[in-house]
């Protein structure tokens, strides 16, 4: 089973990036789950969800404690949400920022991955300057960073249930599938 939690805030949709990541799985033949825990809910507020795939049938309900991966929306979050709790010794870590794994010291030794979804999200036109909605772009890194379904399904995903701008959120996943850093990526 892989297990990954989610952190961003709310308006950057996250709730949204964990389901579509989950549809993607199941249309490759997975069980699968997706459930966002809200605290305050409200635009900006911290967001956390959750996603689980797996071959066998899916039984857990609970939230996701020990993930395999992390993924972080909004690096700010970092100063309010200790999001590399429980992460499993083998679990990857993918981040929004525009600096390079290199340059982030999260205090654990975990593979660390980049994409500047931000800035990926504005060239799209996706949310706006001050708040870009970076879901559909960190579903590429996570795509390249972890291989846990097929680009072409996860796009495919994207532009069938995007809300709106279907063929800008498409791009943006591929443009940040292209353009991850991580040590095994080349």
């Amino acid at each position: 089973m892989i297990e990954i939690r989610f952190h961003g805030r709310g308006g950057q949709g996250a709730v949204t990036a964990s389901e579509f990541l989950a549809r993607a799985a199941f249309l490759e033949g997975n069980d699968v789950q997706s459930f966002p825990m809200y605290g305050v809910e409200r635009r900006g507020a911290p967001v956390t969800a959750f996603t689980r795939i797996d071959s066998k049938a899916v039984r857990n309900k609970a939230q996701i404690h020990e993930p395999d991966i992390v993924i972080v929306m909004d690096m700010a979050l970092l100063d309010a949400v200790d999001v590399t709790a429980g992460l499993k010794p083998d679990g990857k870590v993918i981040l929004n920022t525009d600096k390079a794994p290199d340059d982030i010291d999260l205090g654990v030794d975990n593979p660390m991955y980049t994409v500047d979804a931000s800035s990926i999200a504005v060239e799209h036109r996706l949310g706006s300057k001050v708040a870009p909605i970076v879901n559909t772009a960190i579903l590429g890194a996570i795509v390249r960073a972890t291989g846990v379904v097929d680009i072409d399904t996860l796009v495919d995903v994207v532009r069938n249930n995007a809300p709106a701008k279907k063929e800008e959120n498409a791009k943006a996943t591929k443009q940040a599938y292209e353009e991850v850093r991580g040590e095994d990526i080349e």
